[in-house]
């Protein structure tokens, strides 16, 4: 009869036989915004194009991120509305300088934040009124490009975000893009958290109009104003701490989504060691669990099933002797590590890194954890240090998009 430990190595096995070949495909890292292609007959070739960026505390990186978008290289109209969210350094006016001085400052408007009401997330009420903002200066726009202000995007990125739009019919178009990826931990934790996200949120599946799973990825998201106006706008997702994913649910209800990987636009913002990845796991991580401890265990049970007993029934081989649980072991971490090459062949580092997934898995069941314990803290959501509904109203969980 086989031993416990054969039955549980066997177990995790068969978890990980599920996730490379029934899962959505979600570990191959293959939906990508293809070069631009011809619009669909009868359309204008150009359709008008709004950005929308809201900032807070941003004046390091504003420079760099909002000329990029003012050098995009595209054939139609296209502005960009910037909301300093009250910012306690220089971001409006280092913004304000660059409209002044840029080739194509004239495309740049931006305004200052307004008092954000009961019931907001920050970030969103910062989005909501760049939203506003931008159908007062171009209401004849058709399509909003929802990024955020650390992001460096690729000068045809705009030209190919509305060219799948237009081609393939979508309402949104959302692109993920490549995280700062420099530092040791970065380069632990950055590419497990881009595996991770697409694992919980696998592409294909999002990407296929007749499946429920729905998500996005808040970088870089180019949606149809008509089809977010239908799903409600802004306000409807206004407590939403997992923002993105939220949009994306609100506009799959009504229309078809496709979100992919890039390795042209880039955040160039680092995370300052550990301490920063951590915050920003944590900030969100209980509430894709509705706040349910019950959830929270069931999440511990399954990351140490799938992450951690591979490695240490194979490094324990020696103290427990059972070499079919050891075998066992070694095809899951395996067969686990080799899911994670394309993610890591993203960030363009070396496979061997794969073999690191268990570590990086340990560290993220922690910030789980620590996510939890925040929550029951009271120290729930903030956006560059700015509390939101997340915070003043914790005990109400905010609605989490299927996975």
């Amino acid at each position: 009869m086989p031993s416990p430990l054969v039955g549980l190595a066997s177990l995790s096995l068969g978890v990980w036989v599920y996730l490379t070949f029934l899962h959505g495909r979600f570990w191959r890292a293959d939906q990508r915004l293809d070069e631009v292609e011809p619009l669909r007959p009868g359309r204008p070739p150009s359709p008008k194009v709004m950005a929308v960026v809201p900032a807070r505390n941003e004046a390091d990186v504003i420079e760099r991120s909002i000329g990029s978008l003012l050098g995009q290289e595209y054939a139609g109209e296209f502005e960009v509305v910037l909301v300093d969210d009250h910012s306690e350094d220089d971001t409006g006016e280092v913004a304000r300088r660059l409209a002044a001085s840029h080739p194509r400052g004239d495309r740049l408007t931006v305004i200052d934040g307004e008092p954000m009401p009961p019931g907001w997330v920050g970030k969103m009420w910062a989005v909501h009124t760049g939203v506003a903002a931008a159908a007062r200066v171009s209401p004849d726009a058709e399509y909003l490009l929802l990024t955020d202000a650390d992001v460096e995007h690729d000068p045809g990125n705009l030209s190919r975000l509305v060219s799948k739009a237009e081609s393939s019919g979508l309402d949104l178009v959302s692109l993920m893009v490549r995280l700062h990826c420099k530092s040791g931990w970065e380069r632990l934790l950055i590419p497990a958290f881009v595996y991770f996200f697409q694992k919980l949120y696998p592409f294909p599946r999002i990407n296929d109009p007749n499946s429920r799973t729905t998500g996005a990825a808040g970088g870089c998201m180019l949606v149809r104003r008509e089809a977010l106006k239908r799903a409600g706008g802004i306000e409807s997702v206004r407590s939403e701490i997992i923002d993105d994913c939220a949009i994306g649910t609100a506009i799959k209800a009504g229309g078809p989504v496709w979100v992919g990987v890039t390795e042209s636009e880039y955040s160039f913002r680092p995370y300052q060691g550990l301490h920063d990845i951590w915050a920003m796991v944590a900030r969100s991580a209980y509430t894709q669990l509705h706040y349910s401890p019950v959830l929270l265990a069931g999440t511990a049970v399954g990351l140490v099933l799938i992450y951690l007993l591979p490695p240490l029934v194979l490094i324990g081989w020696p103290l427990h002797g059972d070499a079919a649980a050891a075998l066992l072991a070694a095809a899951t971490w395996a067969l686990m590590a080799w899911t994670f090459l394309p993610t890591l062949q993203l960030y363009r580092l070396s496979p061997l890194r794969a073999w690191a997934l268990p570590v990086a898995g340990a560290l993220y069941l922690c910030m789980t954890v620590d996510s939890a314990r925040l929550h029951w803290l009271g120290s729930g959501a903030y956006w560059k240090g700015r509390a939101g509904a997340g915070n003043s109203d914790a005990s109400a969980p905010t609605r989490v998009p299927p996975r």
